[in-house]
């Protein structure tokens, strides 16, 4: 009937749930037919040499990058729907890019509290008492009032992450976070990733950091020319790859 709302999400289910997902840019298919679950509070790592639509993957499920055919739900949010709420999504859905895109002009406290403030229309007040608590977690307590060009890589993606805290969200989305680190600010973003998790936070990464996928993933996801090839928890997907190319993959990687 139209108009009826979508059967209530419930913890039971899926938080987010891909149903034979393709994407195609022009004569391009990116994306061949990708289905998986996400749990609550399940870490989610994807991994895959380049070009094989992880990113591509990611950015379907915020909805930045609308799918060809297939479902995407989250807390039973359709994310196809042409009538999709976007604001609703982003409440339940934090991304992180590769680059930190912060306001250059903006402290890390006022690039925290941006979005709460003038998207969601929260208080002042209580939005800074949050993001100074969110400063702290990321561990950058002192640097409130930096500018971002007055921080290391790590300390703007740390900042790009409490940013996306900000706004609670039950999902939060990494896209190659430590890409453009320097490789010794790399390990300080992966412990804050890695706290957030032990936290309780579902959390969906691609990386190519294979040793921090093996110890905070519960699941691991290989994809190659847009389709999973071989998924399965770390304990086995390392040590007992089925297929070639996964074994391939792992062998240029570990």
């Amino acid at each position: 009937m139209a108009g009826t709302a979508p059967p209530a999400w419930t913890p039971a289910k899926p938080i987010v749930q891909l149903v034979d997902v393709h994407k195609s840019f022009g004569t391009v298919e990116v994306l061949k037919g990708i289905s998986l679950d996400v749990r609550k509070g399940e870490v989610i790592c994807i991994i895959g040499p380049s070009g094989s639509g992880k990113s591509t993957l990611i950015r379907c499920i915020n909805a930045l990058v609308p799918v060809t055919s297939g479902t995407i739900r989250v807390e039973g949010i359709e994310v196809a729907d042409p009538k999709l709420d976007k604001l609703a999504l982003r409440r339940k859905v934090g991304m992180v890019f590769q680059q930190y895109n912060l306001f250059p002009h903006k402290t890390a406290l006022q690039n925290v509290m941006m979005a709460p403030i003038h998207v969601l229309g929260q208080d002042r007040r209580e939005v800074e008492e949050r993001a100074r608590a969110l400063m702290r977690k990321v561990r950058l307590a002192g640097k409130e009032d930096s500018y971002p060009g007055e921080l290391s890589g790590g300390q703007q993606q740390r900042v790009a992450i409490a940013r996306s805290l900000a706004m609670r969200p039950d999902v939060m989305l990494f896209d190659e976070v430590t890409a453009a680190l320097d490789p010794e600010t790399v390990k300080e973003v992966l412990v804050t990733i890695r706290e957030l998790a032990e936290d309780g936070m579902t959390c969906l990464l691609v990386t190519h950091e294979m040793n921090f996928a093996r110890d905070v993933a519960d699941h691991i996801y290989f994809t190659d020319r847009g389709v999973i090839v071989e998924h399965g928890p770390p304990s086995t997907f390392f040590t007992a790859a089925q297929d070639e190319r996964t074994r391939r993959f792992l062998s240029q990687v570990l």
